[in-house]
């Protein structure tokens, strides 16, 4: 999708840990069009981006619990229109396709895309005739703070109205992996195996200090620091 052609969809802003993440991420969305920034300097935030600028967030999942929820506090009340995002792996190309599926043009109901767990594909209702693909993700290495990661196109094809139904190849595992359905301009973000519990677990749990700002130091292995806004460019 070309934004600049849809719409203008403000600035968007990817907040995590991983360096090469958030850089892939911001050069794809870039590439096509958006306005994107990125940053893993949790405490400056708010100093770093003016929060009324700013139309979606994109969280990673390495962020402390206390520390997302005050910067989602601190980010709405200053900007009311804001679009939150989870992230749903460190992954730079399924990161820019959840961007995609909520401020695309259009969105598919829920019914003309859904994952079947059991038969491992993709059933499509199409009202009308639409070019349709369909891309896969999935985690390769969960080692912070640079997880890996594969992809493959599943479909790439104009289909006519009725239904339809992509097996998922073999290669797209059971765990850790997704989808993104295109239908003409939407994207829908299909989860195909979510991540294992025991990615779950290395999530910080965060604190606070005593003046009620989130504490993120000691519990994170260091990064090198990533802060790309667009006005430095």
């Amino acid at each position: 999708m070309n934004a600049s052609a849809a719409s203008d969809p403000g600035r968007i802003l990817v907040v995590g840990r991983s360096p090469s993440v958030l850089l892939d991420a911001v050069e794809i969305l870039r590439s096509k069009g958006y306005s994107a920034d990125a940053t893993n300097q949790f405490d400056h935030v708010l100093d770093d981006y003016d929060a009324r600028e700013v139309s979606v967030v994109v969280f990673g999942g390495m962020i402390p619990a206390d520390t997302k929820e005050h910067l989602r506090q601190q980010i709405g009340a200053r900007n009311p229109d804001v679009t939150f995002v989870q992230g749903l792996a460190g992954i730079a190309g399924l990161i820019a396709a959840q961007v995609e599926g909520v401020i695309g043009a259009g969105e598919p109901d829920d019914g003309l895309a859904v994952y079947d767990q059991e038969q491992r594909s993709v059933h499509l209702t199409l009202p009308e005739a639409a070019r349709v693909t369909v891309q896969a993700w999935w985690a390769t290495s969960f080692t912070p703070p640079e997880p890996k990661s594969a992809s493959m196109q599943v479909l790439d094809a104009e289909l006519q109205a009725g239904s339809h139904i992509i097996a998922l190849p073999a290669e797209v595992p059971a765990v850790a992996s997704f989808l993104a359905v295109t239908i003409g301009s939407a994207v829908r973000i299909l989860t195909v195996g979510a991540l294992p519990p025991t990615v779950m677990s290395m999530v910080p749990a965060g604190g606070r200090s005593d003046s009620g700002s989130p504490l993120t130091g000691g519990q994170l292995l260091p990064v090198s620091e990533v802060n790309t806004p667009s006005h430095n460019r």
